[in-house]
């Protein structure tokens, strides 16, 4: 369908410790919450950036990415211990409510001027909070031949094949 989008949430943590661990993909020999958080971040941005290379030569859909930033959401209730403590005390300097978190993913999905392979973040210091505006990914996530083994192990694992 012409200007439809597939719009993929990423995070700042797919720069924190993330790499794609495919020697252990599901974490199933060691797992570590903080490396597995900055993987699945990392996986949904190369997952938007090889999506879009597959789509652009015949289709009209785009392929974006966003993140919220510094939301103030319940998924700082999950964490434990001192870094619970830290992010209680640091999340009113560099937080931001949940629905200007929404609006990077927003604008992906919705904005006119949008164009394939763009990542959308917070425009304030550090990406943490703001309003959306074109952001630059690690450029680990530019890796196309990650992307694209990430692609096939996906394909693999799921026993699904996408045309494109």
């Amino acid at each position: 369908m012409p200007g439809s989008r597939v719009v993929t949430v990423s995070s700042v943590g797919h720069r924190i410790r993330a790499d794609i661990h495919f020697d252990d993909l599901q974490f199933d020999r060691s797992y570590n919450r903080v490396v597995a958080y900055g993987q699945s971040k990392l996986a949904n941005l190369m997952f938007t950036y090889e999506l879009q290379r597959r789509l652009a030569p015949h289709h009209s859909t785009i392929a974006a990415a966003a993140h919220p930033g510094t939301a103030d959401t319940e998924l700082s209730q999950n964490l434990s211990g001192l870094m619970r403590k830290g992010a209680d005390l640091l999340q009113p300097l560099f937080s931001q409510p949940a629905s200007m978190g929404a609006l990077p993913t927003l604008m992906a999905a919705t904005d006119p001027a949008v164009t394939g392979g763009q990542y959308y973040g917070p425009d304030g210091m550090g990406e943490t909070r703001g309003y959306p505006k074109v952001v630059a990914s690690s450029k680990k996530s530019h890796d196309t031949a990650v992307q694209q083994r990430l692609w096939a192990v996906s394909q693999q694992l799921t026993d699904v094949t996408f045309p494109v």
